[in-house]
């Protein structure tokens, strides 16, 4: 029987349905056997967020600081056949508690030498936080196998409201029963079962080269050109700001509130005021720089990895270590763990 590890962090649970949906011909065909670890941070994000905590996590986000987890279940020394790393994006960046796995210990020696497959739960910006994760999957010596992302459909104005309304109510319905209901859609969620069988061959022939070239054309990663170079600039303007925030201190710092405050505002602004313009612009830039950016929309469809590339993204030795004892380990008992989600 072939054993896959799946090391996830979901905080409204919508993450969690995406990975059972996927994983579901593999749970079905009765021939693997699935390790989940949730990872639970020691002190547990909130849902639904205030706009002050929504925006507390940005700089440690952005800076990819992890938080202290709960100890891990699973054990590090075992034989897995493979991986599956899913995350939520935050702010450009792989979610904090994904990031903190990532420069433990147990990530180092579970991932040398072993296939990592990354299937991202996001609203339509993706392509920055996976530099960052593939940075340190390759940094930890793991092969990088498929990329999986499935993401709000909205048309973005729209999408920003109803995404804003879910962060801060928990509620997904049509926000006034005008706008969109909020998040990735059912439908897609379900038709995520797709993939699976894709993974359950590679899983038998040990054969991961391929996937990624076989998940294409089943519609696994939809490259937007126009936000590689948004992306790009806003990131730029993300490590401004994270750096202003902190120097009044670290997370839930009272010293930050005004910050904080005056973050918002600019999140405002640059919705619904600077991204329209920056779109346009972005949108001219893309058909002067056309042959660049043909190759990049190729570059992260086929989930290769290139540190010089993404001139935003720092290696995986750059990261910033988590707090010490952040994510200890419990191997007296390795088994199958699956909590509820947050």
């Amino acid at each position: 029987m072939k054993k896959l590890l799946v090391v996830y962090y979901s905080q409204t649970g919508q993450l969690t349905r995406i990975v059972d949906s996927v994983l579901k011909p593999l749970a079905d065909s009765g021939q693997v056997q699935l390790v989940f670890e949730q990872l639970r941070p020691r002190t547990p994000y909130p849902f639904p967020w205030t706009a002050l905590e929504f925006t507390d996590v940005f700089p440690e986000s952005l800076q990819q600081r992890g938080c202290p987890l709960e100890p891990l279940q699973f054990d590090p020394d075992a034989h897995y056949d493979g991986i599956i790393l899913a995350y939520q994006v935050w702010y450009l960046s792989p979610s904090i508690p994904i990031a903190a796995f990532l420069q433990s210990p147990e990530a180092a020696r579970v991932m040398r030498n072993r296939p990592v497959t990354t299937i991202i739960g996001c609203r339509n910006m993706w392509l920055q936080a996976h530099e960052k994760v593939k940075a340190a999957i390759v940094g930890h010596q793991g092969r990088l196998a498929g990329n999986i992302v499935l993401q709000d459909n909205a048309p973005n104005l729209l999408g920003v409201i109803s995404i804003t309304a879910w962060m801060l109510t928990g509620r997904k319905d049509p926000f006034l029963k005008i706008f969109p209901k909020a998040g990735i859609s059912d439908d897609d969620i379900v038709n995520a079962a797709r993939f699976g069988p894709i993974l359950l061959n590679a899983l038998h022939n040990d054969r991961w080269d391929d996937v990624q070239s076989e998940l294409i054309p089943r519609g696994a990663v939809r490259v937007v050109p126009s936000y590689i170079l948004f992306e790009q600039r806003i990131s730029k303007i993300f490590a401004v700001w994270a750096k202003f925030i902190g120097r009044q201190g670290g997370a839930k710092a009272p010293a930050r509130k005004p910050r904080l405050r005056l973050f918002i505002g600019y999140l405002f602004t640059a919705i619904f005021l600077i991204a329209p313009l920056a779109t346009m612009v972005t949108f001219v830039l893309q058909h002067l720089k056309h042959d660049k950016i043909r190759s990049l929309v190729t570059y992260f469809e086929k989930n290769s990895y290139n540190a010089g590339l993404c001139g935003h993204c720092p290696p995986a030795s750059a990261v910033h270590k988590p707090p010490a004892g952040s994510a200890g380990s419990n191997h007296t008992n390795p088994r199958s763990i699956r909590k509820s989600a947050i």
